[in-house]
């Protein structure tokens, strides 16, 4: 679980930069380096910069905010219920993008609408 505090809003808690932090970076090339696969929950309250990074992850989960309702995105980790969350925003490729609007003939990092569901079994 990596990204904002939780009392981070409206502009969140990186007023210099949209990026992730150095303790967030050190925490996945500890992660990377150990072999572990990377499943990064992040924690924001906008869309962060996490080009550079993803490629490294194996799976991303927007938690967003979760406030007292951590516990459904553990439901969701551990197949309890299936994702059912799509993106209400666009998410840019990079801060420089940003706004990035759906239609706007910007392509984002992930579309307006962009989300996975599968089935529980």
């Amino acid at each position: 679980m990596i990204g904002e505090t939780p009392y981070a809003e409206g502009a969140g808690d990186r007023t210099g930069g949209m990026g992730l932090d150095q303790t967030d970076l050190a925490t996945l090339s500890r992660l990377r380096a150990s072999g572990v696969p990377v499943v990064v929950v992040l924690v924001s309250v906008r869309p962060l910069d996490i080009s550079a990074q993803l490629p490294d992850w194996r799976a991303l989960v927007e938690a967003w905010l979760p406030g007292t309702e951590g516990q459904g995105v553990a439901d969701v980790l551990f197949g309890v219920v299936a994702p059912t969350g799509k993106l209400p925003v666009s998410w840019p490729q990079t801060a420089s993008q940003e706004p990035v609007n759906d239609g706007d003939g910007r392509t984002p990092l992930f579309p307006l609408g962009f989300g996975l569901t599968w089935p529980t079994g």
